[in-house]
């Protein structure tokens, strides 16, 4: 088995919530935002990570990458552990590591033109190279993405959104990282848009090598760019398995209720979305027990009582009591 490029163990991300005090005396409140993430991720692969609003899927990736600091638990490149305090392990995890956001217009510089937003990366991470390398690198990487020469000195408000998103790809690989980070990247575009961002980046990927972690609420989106699925559930890992087995055959009722929302395009075919009742936990106070206890129809009393450890079930690593061996 081959070494993981990329390795998280037991993550936790948490925000102080002062608005919580309600005495002088009284300490502040935390947000868990995300609680106990672990997984490996090959060089080459895609890693598909879907859930709700709010659980944390944002968060996680933000971490990885070195923009919000994690309260414990290790992020590793090639098996050398990140330290978050010193600038040097920073600086080159951000090297091998990028990000594309949801909102591809807020994401780029209004007053910058476009030439400008895609070599900015290169002055700060390869500061040896001239101004003509630095316009042959940016007039390349434009081009792979599909915005022509006569548009470079054009600023972001005269493209759209799709044409926003494949400039802020160009920005992102312009430095050739190893991991891209993807925060959402469709969710704002239109659908037939959407498909062509997702096939730019697979064409991307195979190019250049790219090991990539795709963020989304739709579980439909992401069955067709990923090798692996992690669903979370407020900051939890709930199940983990290729996108084959998990859209074929989710064990977790967290994952089967999502899949039940995703539209079938077949008339014939008949699927009736589950509803779940009941109230998600709130992430300043959670749960002793199975952090999807309130709205599980398959909850028992074991559930309420202990939290599930993430185990290898039936091909694939799930935190659920009720799922056999």
């Amino acid at each position: 088995m081959t070494s993981p490029i990329l390795s998280v163990r037991d993550l936790h991300v948490t925000f102080p919530a002062p608005q919580t005090k309600k005495w002088p005396w009284s300490t502040a409140g935390k947000v868990h935002a995300v609680n106990g993430v672990s997984f490996d991720l090959e060089a080459g692969k895609t890693l598909g990570i879907v859930g709700e609003s709010g659980c944390g899927k944002s968060t996680l990736i933000r971490a990885i990458a070195g923009l919000i600091t994690p309260e414990s638990g290790q992020v590793a490149l090639d098996g050398e552990v990140v330290d978050y305090a010193m600038r040097s392990d920073l600086q080159g995890l951000r090297r091998q590591v990028q990000m594309i956001f949801q909102d591809p217009v807020a994401s780029l510089n209004p007053r910058m033109a476009v030439r400008e937003i895609v070599s900015e990366p290169l002055r700060y991470f390869r500061p040896e190279l001239s101004a003509q390398e630095r316009n042959d690198l940016t007039r390349d990487m434009l081009d792979r993405v599909g915005i022509a020469e006569r548009n470079f000195n054009r600023y972001p408000h005269e493209f759209s959104g799709g044409q926003c998103q494949r400039i802020g790809i160009a920005r992102s690989l312009v430095t050739h990282p190893r991991i891209l980070l993807c925060d959402e990247p469709v969710s704002a575009l239109d659908v037939s848009i959407q498909a062509q961002v997702i096939n730019l980046l697979r064409d991307l990927q195979q190019e250049m090598g790219l090991t990539l972690i795709f963020v989304a609420h739709d579980l439909g989106v992401v069955r067709h760019i990923s090798d692996d699925i992690l669903v979370m559930y407020v900051g939890g890992m709930m199940e983990k398995a290729s996108a084959d087995r998990l859209v074929g055959d989710p064990q977790h009722p967290y994952a089967q209720a999502l899949l039940s929302a995703v539209p079938v395009p077949d008339p014939r075919e008949k699927v009736v979305p589950q509803v779940l009742d009941g109230d998600l936990p709130s992430p300043l106070d959670l749960p002793p027990g199975c952090l999807f206890q309130t709205r599980c129809p398959k909850r028992s009393e074991k559930c309420g009582q202990m939290r599930p450890d993430l185990e290898i079930k039936q091909g694939r690593e799930i935190a659920c009591f009720n799922v056999s061996a």
